[in-house]
């Protein structure tokens, strides 16, 4: 392969996690503050909260694995 193709490749791998792990976390601050501004407001339903914002987090989390995934995908072609 040649240094070109293997530069690309590089760059692309970087891209991949990089930018893939960017939306998730944005995600995943946004809904913690969201439940914690939730919790404040009606403490009894603390914990039905808390169920939900883990759920969504794996959910986020997910998606940023997906994006690792796609980063091995591509350290794999390079060979």
């Amino acid at each position: 392969m040649k240094m070109e193709t293997k530069a690309i490749a590089l760059l692309a791998m970087g891209l991949a996690i990089g930018l893939g792990a960017i939306g998730p976390g944005l995600g995943m601050g946004h809904a913690v503050a969201s439940a914690i501004e939730a919790t404040a407001r009606q403490p009894e339903a603390e914990g039905k909260v808390r169920t939900l914002m883990f759920i969504g987090l794996a959910f986020l989390e997910a998606l940023a694995l997906y994006a690792l995934v796609i980063a091995f995908i591509i350290m794999a072609q390079i060979g």
